[in-house]
């Protein structure tokens, strides 16, 4: 007998410790218990969702009962989003409707966070505020030297978020001049551009797709964001499926799961079927062993290996252009994307193939000779891509040594290229198999 007890106790202590490795349940830390009651004040009821410390995804939610397909894993009450209907209801709505040209619904929403983060204490939205991120990982955050690491098409489209968000706080400075007669203080020492990158990293990261109609008061751009508290406390995972939107007869935004989780476990969402770097992007975060990610092959890139005094070259580049195929050509893990591959085959067709070109397009086999010179292109462009992989690697190893301040952002883009490395080393196996069949 004495000994069966020992045996439960020793599981009991397994399986308490199992759930510590998984995640350490965080729901007696003061600001989860201020927002649970918070919620609960706006008719939400506690669900089997705990928030939790993981070592992989940090903070997350986890379940205290195992999940099946089919089971609703959160329903938040109308009362406890944050939409543009907030705004308007709040102190700010007069100057909204006022304001010539309109704003925007999405500025509308960060003026609304800025000003509640500045009245502190006396916001009623402050238990939602004070489990927001102080900081944010988006490239629009980080360091001049950390995006520069970036993979070019990454990087310029980090430099295009940089501007956007630049060029909305220099629009919105005399909107935001105009709400002086709310505040004691300055309206520029308040609403400034660290102010203003917050709010929109939090709208842009955060928010969930609710579309409302639309008002004669905001611009024309489509008004489909609402903060969901809590519920934005769910991590993503490219290898779950879930149904979410908001169901009219509860006046709730449900998530409906359609994949099991067990008991304890971190209970993920799914943003969509995105890479790793469209996650960094939008998101500040990369996936690891995710199946969506990609590295992409610029047509530059693509061009230089092809000789520039081939006298069919600008039309074949002018057919590539007309027909979208130099966009979105790709290494993935099942190798060169078929895109690129019809891409490389029709810039090799030679001048007595020229005219199958369309044949190309379709993914016919030209001759073996188009085959071949194809396959020793890609293997050449995905060689190159290793080696610049492994020099930035080395780059990043460095300034990881000598810059404290931007070791968390630089871990952040060495896993963004580490994955890209194993891709792209995956690839050139791939295509070492193809060549060896194809010979």
């Amino acid at each position: 007998m004495k000994k069966s007890r020992g045996r439960t106790g020793r599981k009991r202590r397994r399986k308490c410790l199992q759930s510590f490795v998984d995640g350490v349940n965080c729901s007696h830390k003061l600001e989860y218990i201020k927002l649970k009651k918070w919620l609960k004040d706006r008719g939400f009821e506690d669900s089997n969702l705990r928030p939790a410390q993981f070592w992989d995804t940090g903070r997350g939610l986890m379940t205290t009962k195992a999940l099946q397909a089919g089971d609703l894993v959160i329903s938040l009450p109308v009362k406890c989003l944050l939409t543009t209907g907030t705004v308007l209801s709040s102190c700010l709505g007069e100057y909204i409707v006022k304001w010539k040209p309109p704003v925007s619904p999405l500025i509308a929403l960060c003026t609304f966070l800025i000003a509640e983060k500045h009245a502190g204490e006396k916001s009623l939205w402050k238990p939602y505020l004070d489990v927001l991120p102080k900081t944010y990982t988006c490239p629009v955050c980080l360091d001049h030297d950390v995006v520069s690491l970036l993979p070019e098409p990454l990087r310029k489209k980090a430099q295009e978020q940089r501007a956007t968000v630049h060029e909305l706080y220099v629009s919105s400075k005399a909107f935001f001049s105009s709400l002086q007669p709310l505040f004691a203080e300055n309206t520029g020492t308040i609403f400034n551009y660290s102010a203003l990158e917050w709010a929109w990293c939090t709208i842009n990261t955060r928010t969930i797709y609710m579309k409302h109609s639309q008002r004669e008061c905001f611009s024309l751009e489509p008004d489909v964001y609402a903060l969901a508290p809590y519920l934005d406390l769910l991590n993503h995972s490219p290898n779950v499926q879930v149904k979410a939107a908001f169901n009219e007869q509860t006046r709730s935004y449900e998530i409906w799961t359609n994949s099991q989780c067990k008991k304890y476990e971190e209970v993920f969402i799914c943003y969509g079927p995105h890479d790793n770097q469209r996650l960094l992007l939008e998101y500040g975060f990369v996936a690891m062993n995710n199946p969506h990610s990609c590295v992409y092959v610029t047509s530059d890139m693509l061009l230089k290996y092809f000789p520039p005094l081939d006298k069919q070259r600008n039309a074949k580049i002018s057919i590539l252009k007309d027909h979208d195929f130099l966009e979105n050509l790709t290494f993935g893990w099942d190798g060169p994307s078929w895109r690129l591959l019809t891409a490389l085959k029709l810039l090799s067709l030679g001048a007595d193939e020229f005219t199958f070109w369309r044949r190309t397009l379709l993914g016919d086999v030209i001759s073996a000779r188009n085959e071949q010179q194809t396959l020793t292109i890609t293997a050449k462009i995905c060689r190159f891509l290793i080696e610049e992989t492994q020099h930035v690697l080395l780059q990043i190893s460095q300034l990881k040594r000598n810059k404290e301040n931007l070791k968390n952002h630089l871990a952040l883009v060495e896993a963004l290229h580490l994955e890209d490395l194993k891709i792209l080393q995956k690839s050139a196996e791939i295509i070492c198999n193809l060549n060896m069949a194809t010979t």
